[in-house]
């Protein structure tokens, strides 16, 4: 247990965060997302909802500016709840988010330094981070 880090954030997690470098993605995933079948680095929160651990995450990770957010398009297009919360647990917009095709967003995380899948039960339950620069206090 550590004091300041949110408690979602276990010793594991926070070490592969920690060795992320700038532009490094991490997915946030859904229960029905196959994250190991795409071969990461796959961390199991079962009992959490991807909000709450983008939210958890971060406490500690600067997201990249460009852009630092991707969501999978849902198959009518909309924006759905969970993607809303998604987008206020990164703490971005609609217009700063990038919304990328089911399959393509597979290609995309392929390439994430590290999956974290939860136990989120609602479709399109995914978020992909990019690390951005991590920058001195006094800076």
């Amino acid at each position: 247990m550590l004091e300041g880090i949110h408690p979602l954030l276990t010793g594991e997690l926070l070490l592969h965060l920690d060795r992320m470098g700038h532009s490094d993605a991490v997915v946030v995933a859904d229960a029905h997302f196959p994250a190991w079948g795409l071969g990461a680095r796959v961390i199991d929160l079962p009992g959490t909802t991807t909000p709450e651990v983008v939210a958890a995450i971060r406490t500690v990770l600067p997201l990249d500016d460009a852009p630092g957010l991707d969501l999978m398009t849902s198959a009518d297009g909309e924006v759905l709840d969970v993607q809303r919360e998604l987008m206020a647990a990164a703490g971005t917009a609609v217009d700063t988010t990038a919304f990328v095709e089911r399959f393509a967003y597979y290609e995309v995380a392929k390439t994430a330094y590290l999956m974290v899948r939860t136990g989120e039960t609602r479709k399109y339950g995914n978020a992909l981070l990019r690390k951005g620069v991590v920058g001195h206090p006094s800076a």
